[in-house]
């Protein structure tokens, strides 16, 4: 019996769904779920949770008899959706800042995260054998994730080796630890600040030397890579180098305003647009370039719902879930949609005819811009990965298809002219694109979940499964996480109180565009100048990727992240860009430390372990505090104490606050660093 014939057999013996599995799956979704939710609202990114899970399955179920490889496989299957489902709060919050949500409806916001992201699971499985099995696409995630878990197998002689990831929970403990002081020490008793800039004018012309001083961020950047960091960077000298300067230059400030308030207003209403555009530009690149595999996944798709499964039935490591099963669970969450559409419209100035109409439409669209995004998602996350994956620009096409259309019906049917059409409709535009965004995250996630359990000889079916329970459980935590942020920080543009600190308030960076381009389609007052003038730079930046690509295979210039960089707060790019630098130089030390080419690379991968658990416990750390604080401030309102409860208030302390938090993320970074690269 050959070596690979043995090791399928003895993984048949092995339990792989339990039900103490999809526990401790569920513990870790919530976790991650929580923490992708807050920093996905305060800077717009989120990070991939299936290393971090599997580590911590790893050390949690060692002391379990009968524990094994496949099990920690479907743990960290079950918690990874937590890093794509929460992606929907890219959209959804836009339904506070339209004024039409005065908070999350528990079920309307579960239903549709739930459902949607069931939906992305189906869609994607008749992709497997073309995409996971017969590939050569690199999945990044998913095989790194399969390395750690066949390394920290401890039912193998190489968990006695003493890099065996098993110690990785240490790593994101640590990393945790190290982001959350800070957290406490600057969102809870505010004697550090998270951010400084320098203001500086040159005639009229304004500039902005920012710093942020975030450790979430940090990480986030280390994840992303030099590549995307230098592409960000670039997109924020050009807003902040040229842009603003220029706005500012040719419309001097008025009397009264200071040199930050009058930069960032010029930046918010004229300069976002700007990466818009770029951003839209580059999502339809991305989907241009996808066609081809787009069109081949369907047919694919259409194909496995009319052959026979009883072939695939034969060996366990090719089932997936049957046609008719995929068939009911599809009709089952298309009907789940239609009645939470109906519950949505329910209220609306229209007849119950219409309202039947509009349920209708919103269902199939969800359903088939869905089903068309499906395959792209998946193919991005097997070509660069979930985490790179430009998921922000399949919302951002998606909502303008959806408003279209939804405009041609508000048109033809008079809902226009009753008070409260306009935004009635955009909101149900905002609505429907959010169960496309669950599905499209989720299509995202669940090839580079199938990749990993390929390469461990898992049961796809099963996988699919745990991926479904990571859905549900992550699509019942997002609704009341969304809501005690929301009323314990706002968002900006919609805080739940008056008097509230607007600084405070949670960027919601993608929710913000999505919302303002869908109120300008419906409005007629889009700032289409500003957004084609984003568009050209978009298509100028993807003409220098290619040639740079042509010049130079390896080097990229990638348009989204220029667009990011132009969209973003600059405060919340410049720790990103440092996460970058920090990781290239990481990699950088190991190879002069290392001269054999044999040593090098298990350096490197020691390395990239290291780098990856530790970004993610910064990740973690940050998150978690900043919704314990949460609930503090939100206890706090409810006694009457205020929303500042812990804050110390130092007097005249704004500057030493910089300094402080300046020289503690200095010193973080050195403390995380030399952690990375020790022998």
């Amino acid at each position: 019996m050959s070596k690979s014939a043995f090791e399928l057999a003895s993984m048949a013996q092995y339990r792989e769904l339990t039900l103490r599995g999809i526990i401790l799956g569920a513990l870790i979704t919530v976790i991650f779920t929580a923490s992708n939710v807050y920093l996905g609202l305060k800077v717009g990114l989120t990070f991939a949770s299936s290393i971090p899970a599997a580590v911590i399955s790893m050390a949690v179920l060692q002391f379990f008899k009968g524990a094994n490889i496949l099990e920690n496989n479907m743990v960290q299957t079950q918690a990874s959706s937590a890093g794509t489902l929460s992606s929907i709060i890219f959209v959804l919050p836009g339904l506070l800042m339209l004024g039409y949500w005065n908070g999350f409806p528990f079920w309307q916001t579960t239903l549709i995260c739930a459902a949607g992201g069931i939906l992305g699971v189906i869609f994607t499985i008749p992709l497997r054998h073309v995409m996971v099995v017969n590939s050569d696409l690199p999945y990044p995630e998913g095989v790194a994730a399969a390395e750690i878990l066949k390394a920290g197998d401890h039912n193998q002689l190489i968990s006695a080796n003493s890099n065996a990831p098993q110690s990785g929970i240490k790593q994101i403990v640590a990393g945790s630890v190290v982001s959350g002081v800070f957290s406490f020490l600057a969102g809870g008793l505010r004697i550090l600040s998270d951010s400084a800039s320098y203001w500086f004018k040159s005639g009229n012309a304004i500039f902005q030397l920012p710093m942020g001083f975030s450790f979430a961020l940090l990480g986030a950047g280390y994840l992303v890579g030099i590549t995307g960091g230098i592409a960000m960077i670039a997109g924020m000298l050009l807003a902040w180098g040229v842009a603003v300067p220029y706005f500012s230059a040719i419309a001097p400030m008025p009397e009264g305003t200071t040199l930050a308030g009058y930069a960032m207003q010029l930046w918010v209403t004229k300069v976002r647009y700007l990466g818009a555009g770029t951003i839209a530009v580059a999502a339809i690149w991305t989907l241009l370039t996808l066609f081809k595999p787009m069109v081949e996944g369907m047919k694919l798709s259409l194909q496995a719902f009319q052959k026979s499964h009883t072939e695939a039935s034969i060996d366990r490591v090719h089932q997936d879930l049957s046609p008719k099963t995929m068939g009911i669970i599809a009709v089952a969450m298309l009907l789940i949609l239609a009645a939470t559409f109906y519950h949505f419209v329910a209220s609306a100035p229209i007849s119950a005819g219409l309202a039947i109409g509009l349920v209708i439409c919103a269902t199939l669209l969800a359903f088939f811009i869905g089903f068309l995004v499906a395959a792209a998602c998946g193919y991005m996350a097997g070509l660069i990965g979930s985490s790179a994956s430009p998921i922000s620009g399949i919302g951002i096409v998606s909502i303008v298809l959806i408003s279209l259309v939804f405009m041609v019906i508000g048109q033809t049917s008079g809902v226009f002219a009753q008070v409260g059409g306009n935004e009635f409709m955009t909101a149900l535009a905002l609505f429907t694109a959010s169960v496309v965004m669950a599905v499209a995250t989720i299509s995202n996630d669940n090839l580079q979940d199938l990749k990993t359990g390929h390469l461990v000889h898992a049961t796809p079916w099963r996988q699919q499964v745990a991926l479904m329970v990571g859905c549900v459980v992550g699509a019942m935590v997002i609704a009341p996480v969304l809501e005690l942020l929301y009323n314990a920080y706002g968002f900006s543009g919609a805080l739940p109180r008056p008097d509230m600190d607007a600084t405070q308030a949670l960027a919601a960076p993608q929710a913000t565009l999505m919302t303002t381009i869908a109120k300008g389609i419906f409005s007629h007052n889009l700032e289409w100048g500003y957004i084609f003038t984003g568009m050209i730079i978009g298509v100028v930046v993807i003409i220098i990727d290619l040639v740079l690509k042509k010049w130079r295979p390896g080097l990229s210039f990638p348009s989204l992240a220029v667009g990011m960089g132009i969209y973003l707060p600059a405060t919340i790019i410049m720790p990103i860009f440092i996460g970058t630098l920090l990781a290239y130089w990481c990699t950088r030390v190991i190879k002069k430390r290392h001269m054999g080419e044999s040593e090098k690379q298990a350096a490197l991968k020691t390395v990239e372990r290291r780098g990856t658990l530790f970004a993610a416990g910064l990740i973690v750390g940050e998150s978690l505090v900043g919704v314990a604080l949460a609930m503090v401030i939100v206890v706090s309102l409810a006694s009457g104490f205020g929303e500042s409860p812990l804050a110390l208030n130092l007097p005249n302390w704004a500057v030493p606050s910089q300094i402080l938090g300046l020289l503690a993320f200095v010193i973080g970074i050195v403390v995380v660093a030399r952690q990375i690269v020790k022998k």
